[in-house]
């Protein structure tokens, strides 16, 4: 199934929605339950939906099918983030392509002629364990939102990445059940300041108000459960104003989200609700294109087999830099 959360111009409270007729419409989950003589309240929330498990999903789905009532044009409801506050976030870094090529493209930026030492590092450490940083859960945002870039930074880039949803709780999991603990997949859209980003690295410690601003982190435009959706070579494109900027496929990741899972969860709980973004697909931002974002921009990020993710960027009247 595809899992949105949307309201509507007469109901702004968030509602859980079962996206249907090729993406056109969607299914008021609670009201289908209700019509079926259930509590809605077993879809009160994507987290509840979430916690709920494979039952609450195929009671949901079954309501779904059976609802006599008329769905809602997709253009009529307004899509939130189908997660508007993960219980965590963590980034990781999956794609070797994109390592390397935003070292390049870091290095055209600063017009250094050899790379960092950081940099170096940074390839050493990631052949021989996942590398993440806990991103901002608070600033997360959803489709079809404007982004407005904080005042301390004047280089806009958007990273093209998978945002995987875990479903199950779990402590020290097996790459072989991690699999099982998976809930579905969205589209996240990692907003980077790049000139910050570029100092902050410097310290050592990762990024911090490079990536924490508000609406730093869009995710969308729904879940797809992984019943449905498994990203073993899924094309991943960048559009800019309606432009092709790039075009990667999930398949060329390196590290894989089972590989994360069990890496993540060793002597630690990973709980349901929490996201594992994927890190940029090769190619897939504008510091590797070469081609940064501009005051109005219109971005869209495409996963094969998910959908669209959309949101417009609006620079803003520079101060200090931080």
């Amino acid at each position: 199934m595809k899992l949105a959360t949307f309201a509507t111009d007469q109901d702004p409270n968030p509602r859980v929605g079962v996206v249907t007729n090729h993406d056109g419409a969607i299914v008021d989950v609670a009201k289908a339950l209700a019509a079926a003589g259930l509590d809605p309240q077993i879809a009160g929330s994507m987290q509840v939906v979430i916690e709920g498990g494979a039952d609450c999903l195929a009671t949901i789905r079954s309501a779904a099918e059976a609802y006599a009532g008329d769905p809602l044009p997709i253009g009529e409801v307004r899509l939130l983030a189908p997660l508007p506050r993960p219980v965590q976030m963590r980034d990781c870094m999956c794609f070797e392509e994109h390592l390397t090529g935003s070292m390049q493209g870091a290095m055209r930026l600063t017009g250094q002629t050899e790379p960092p030492e950081r940099s170096r590092r940074m390839h050493e450490v990631f052949k021989v364990r996942p590398i993440y940083y806990k991103a901002n859960r608070m600033a997360v945002t959803g489709p079809d939102t404007d982004v407005h870039w904080p005042a301390y930074s004047k280089v806009m880039d958007y990273e093209l990445e998978m945002g995987c949803v875990i479903g199950t709780t779990g402590r020290d999991i097996s790459r072989e059940d991690a699999r099982a603990h998976i809930f579905g997949f969205t589209i996240f859209n990692d907003f980077s300041a790049r000139d910050t980003q570029g100092m902050e690295m410097e310290s050592g410690l990762g990024p911090s108000k490079s990536k924490d601003f508000d609406r730093a982190n869009a995710l969308g435009p729904w879940i797809v459960t992984i019943d449905e959706f498994y990203p073993d070579n899924a094309a991943m494109t960048v559009r800019v104003n309606g432009e092709v900027r790039s075009v990667g496929n999930s398949s060329t990741m390196t590290v894989h989200f089972e590989d994360l899972i069990a890496f993540i969860s060793r002597s630690e709980t990973l709980h349901a609700g929490e996201i594992l973004g994927s890190g940029t697909v090769g190619g897939g931002c504008g510091l590797e294109a070469g081609k940064l974002l501009a005051d109005g921009d219109v971005i869209e990020l495409e996963v094969e087999g998910i959908g669209v993710l959309r949101n417009r960027v609006f620079a803003a009247k520079q101060e200090e830099q931080v």
